[in-house]
C-alpha cells in the first residue's frame, strides 16, 4: 500500500557535517509517514490469514496507517491512542473511518487497553513496532534506495520503539550491506534505546518528557537491543530544541513539513557532526509524521526562542 518515495539530495552546505546528504522522503507516503510500509504489510497478511477486524495501539502515525490499510482492505479497525496524541492525528485516524478510543497518558497505557480489547472482540492485535511483518515492510525503504542506484555509507534514522531501526537493519542485510552503520537518534526525553544500549539491558523510562511524542516508547523492544549488540549501530541523542530547529531548516530548504520525531534524525548532521565525520555520504530516513502543523511548529519555535 505504500509508494516508492523519492530520494532527494542536499549539497554539502546543508549541514555542519559539510557532506552531501541523501533524504529518503517517507514523509510523502499517503499517510504522511514511513509507518505505512510495515503496517500495510502486517494488516494485509493478517487479513489474508483470516482476520476480520483489527485493533491497534498507537501514538498517532501507526494508527493513521493502520486505519488507512484497514479501509483499503475493507475490514473494521479500532485505534487506541493516549491522551498525548495530537488532535490533528486523531482527526486523520477518524478520516479513514476508524473507531478511535483515547486511553491513558502514554503509549504503554493505550497498548495495554488495546490488547484487552482485541482479546475481548477476537480482533487481530497489531503492535506498532514489535512485529516481524512490520520490519519486513520497513525494509523496503532500503530496497528502493539500492534499486535506485543510491550510494551511501551510513543510514541515519529516528528511533522510537525500534521497529523502523529493525526494518533498516533487515533491509541492509538483504541487500548485502550489513556492514553499513545505522545512526539511531532520539530526543533526550524519550531516549529508552540510548539508555538500554548504555546499560546493556532494557531500560524502562519513568516517563516520556519530550515534545516528540511519536518517539514515546518508555521501553524499546528486545529485538532492537539485540541488534545493537550484533550490528554496527550508533545511538545518539538530541534535544527537543535541536529537533525543532532541524524541522524548521528542512521546511525552509526542502519545502516539506515533518514532526519533531523526524527532526531528531535530521538534527544529527548538525548536532553530532563530529561523530559523523567518518561518513562521506549519509542517507537520512525522513520518516515524516502527522504529529505537527505549521502553527504548532511556529509555537515551538517561539517556545525555544529559535
Amino acid at each position: 500500500m505504500h509508494i516508492n518515495t523519492p530520494l532527494l539530495e542536499a549539497d554539502a552546505s546543508y549541514s555542519s557535517l559539510q557532506r552531501p546528504l541523501l533524504f529518503k522522503m517517507d514523509a510523502l507516503q499517503p499517510t504522511g509517514s514511513f509507518k505505512l510500509r510495515g503496517v500495510g504489510l502486517a494488516c494485509r497478511r493478517a487479513v489474508d490469514q483470516g482476520a476480520r477486524q483489527i485493533v491497534c495501539a498507537s501514538g498517532g502515525n501507526a494508527g493513521i496507517s493502520a486505519a488507512y490499510a484497514a479501509s483499503k482492505l475493507g475490514v473494521p479497525i479500532s485505534v487506541v491512542v493516549p491522551e498525548t496524541t495530537s488532535l490533528q492525528a486523531r482527526v486523520a485516524i477518524e478520516t479513514h473511518r476508524a473507531a478511535i478510543r483515547v486511553h491513558g497518558s502514554s503509549f504503554d497505557d493505550a497498548d495495554e487497553y488495546a490488547r484487552k480489547l482485541a482479546a475481548q472482540t477476537g480482533a487481530f492485535y497489531l503492535h506498532p513496532f514489535n512485529d516481524p511483518s512490520l520490519w519486513d515492510g520497513h525494509a523496503t525503504l532500503v530496497d528502493e534506495a539500492v534499486a535506485a542506484g543510491a550510494t551511501f555509507d551510513c543510514v541515519i534514522t529516528s528511533v522510537g520503539g525500534g521497529g523502523l531501526l529493525a526494518g533498516i537493519v533487515a533491509g541492509l542485510a538483504r541487500n548485502g550491506l550489513a556492514h553499513i552503520p545505522v545512526i539511531a537518534v532520539e530526543t533526550a526525553g524519550a531516549a529508552s534505546f540510548y539508555a538500554s544500549v548504555t546499560t546493556g539491558e532494557l531500560v524502562t523510562l519513568p516517563a516520556i518528557t519530550t515534545i516528540a511524542t511519536s518517539l514515546g516508547a518508555r521501553r524499546v523492544m528486545q529485538h532492537a537491543l539485540d541488534l545493537a549488540k550484533t550490528c554496527p549501530i550508533v545511538s545518539l541523542m538530541v534535544t527537543d530544541a535541536d529537533a525543532i530547529m532541524a524541522c524548521l531548516k528542512f521546511a525552509d530548504r526542502m519545502r516539506v513539513l515533518v514532526e519533531p520525531a523526524c527532526g531528531a534524525a535530521l538534527a544529527a548532521v548538525d548536532v553530532h557532526a563530529d561523530k559523523l565525520l567518518p561518513f562521506e555520504r549519509p542517507l537520512i530516513e525522513v520518516c515524516g509524521g502527522y504529529g505537527t502543523s505549521l502553527a504548532q511548529l511556529t509555537r515551538w519555535q517561539q517556545q525555544f526562542d529559535l
